[in-house]
């Protein structure tokens, strides 16, 4: 991405990280290539490293009550925040003892904090306590929501192919669009069922493990995030002029419908050709994104090519739908923090997760929005593997924490967040004022 080395130090000015990630210079950017490049920045000497400390947790792998996945992908790296923030009980915590190996012998290429009377361990104590006595049958109707979503998008889409009527597919679209948002809640947990309808949207939640979970959620908007360096260079939301130039910025506004419609299909298009060309980076459950044409081929009365034009329109469609809620969700504005602006003097990831965030307003209080458009996103963002549903019980605890830190959470509606997104994509100039400062206040 950037080789000149007077870049590299505009954009590190005021990261959160130590070194400049290496995968930001491969000329294709891949989840399997962030973690290949994230294991050689972050030095864990083929570890697992937690804060200052190494663990060897190989015995542990297959006995992860979260499965397999997240220890074989993350062996190698610094998981620090990540583990802090997918394991609310004090149990995994004092099970590393048996498993420590070392101190390791670099620093941190991460420079976050997490004292235990900083905001987020403060925080966490109490939603720990919170959760001992907590209303759970709001999950179960997250599950209700999600089957009917599930069960919803085959009835349209099969709908369209049955009876041939065009009506079908802008209904389908937004069905699949929701029915991918909500499955979202399932995947940052351990392995389930339901993570596998993500891949009726061509995505693959392995691979959204990786981009969104282990990178997005844990240094959001920052040069490691990897959902901001898989725009690039369609998307860049950096404000940095030494990297894009204004003409640059304004191609960037104009092309958004086209990046949103191809967000779908591009990923497992893109993978594809690797494992043609180079190695094989596929799953067997990519595989479930077909059974959709599938479902729409054994019930249609129209052609068959009729009845795949129709599941081309719905991916399409959806993938659109999905880019306008998602691009626009939460992280995106002049007002919010991306890499290259000032950050605050307390390095508290929590506090970080805050900055770099402004809420939904207008989705507050209602479950199936919330779950369908990334609502209550920074609580999400502080504990995802809690459900969509159980979050609203959370705010007193919240509210009340922020005051005692002296930080407030931002709301603002889903226009207010497209207005500031485009806005975004046009700012050249990082912000110098520190968020949480009296002069920001002013």
């Amino acid at each position: 991405m950037v080789k000149n080395g007077t870049k590299q130090d505009d954009l590190m000015a005021a990261s959160i990280i130590r070194r400049y990630p290496r995968f930001l210079d491969m000329r294709i950017k891949t989840c399997e290539g962030w973690v290949v490049s994230k294991r050689k920045d972050d030095e864990a000497e083929g570890l697992w490293r937690i804060k200052d400390e190494l663990y060897d947790l190989t015995d542990f792998i297959t006995h992860h009550p979260g499965g397999p996945f997240w220890l074989e992908t993350t062996k190698g790296t610094d998981i620090t925040e990540a583990f802090e923030s997918h394991h609310i009980s004090k149990k995994p915590e004092e099970m590393l003892n048996k498993f420590h190996a070392r101190s390791a012998a670099k620093p941190r290429n991460y420079k976050f904090t997490l004292h235990e009377n900083g905001f987020y361990r403060v925080l966490k104590g109490r939603i720990r306590e919170k959760l001992k006595g907590i209303d759970y049958s709001a999950a179960r109707r997250t599950h209700l929501m999600h089957f009917a979503l599930l069960v919803s998008t085959f009835a349209l889409a099969c709908s369209c192919s049955y009876t041939g009527n065009i009506i079908f597919v802008p209904f389908a679209a937004l069905s699949l669009s929701w029915l991918t948002i909500a499955t979202h809640n399932y995947f940052h947990r351990k392995d389930n069922w339901r993570m596998y309808t993500f891949n009726l949207s061509l995505l693959n939640f392995c691979n959204w493990r990786i981009s969104h979970a282990l990178s997005h959620h844990v240094y959001t908007n920052s040069l490691h995030d990897l959902e901001m360096s898989l725009f690039e260079p369609f998307l860049c939301w950096w404000p940095n002029s030494s990297i894009h130039t204004k003409w640059h910025r304004l191609f960037s506004v104009a092309i958004q419908p086209i990046v949103y419609t191809v967000i779908f299909p591009f990923q497992l298009t893109l993978r594809i050709v690797i494992s043609l060309l180079d190695k094989n980076i596929l799953f067997w459950h990519d595989c479930i994104g077909l059974t959709l044409p599938l479902f729409m081929l054994l019930v249609a009365q129209v052609p068959i090519l009729t009845a795949m034009l129709q599941w081309v329109l719905i991916i399409g469609l959806a993938s659109f739908i999905f880019g306008i809620i998602g691009l626009n969700a939460a992280h995106h504005g002049p007002q919010i923090v991306h890499e290259g602006d000032a950050i605050r003097e307390d390095r508290d990831w929590g506090l970080y997760q805050l900055d770099t965030v402004i809420d939904r307003s207008d989705i507050k209080g209602s479950h199936f929005m919330v779950l369908t458009h990334f609502g209550d996103h920074f609580l999400h963002h502080l504990f995802p593997t809690l459900d969509h549903g159980i979050l609203p019980q959370l705010y007193p605890i919240l509210y009340e924490t922020l005051k005692e830190h002296k930080a407030e959470l931002r709301e603002c509606t889903h226009l207010q967040h497209i207005i500031g997104q485009n806005k975004q994509l046009l700012r050249m100039t990082p912000n110098t004022i520190r968020p949480g400062s009296n002069a920001n206040k002013t």
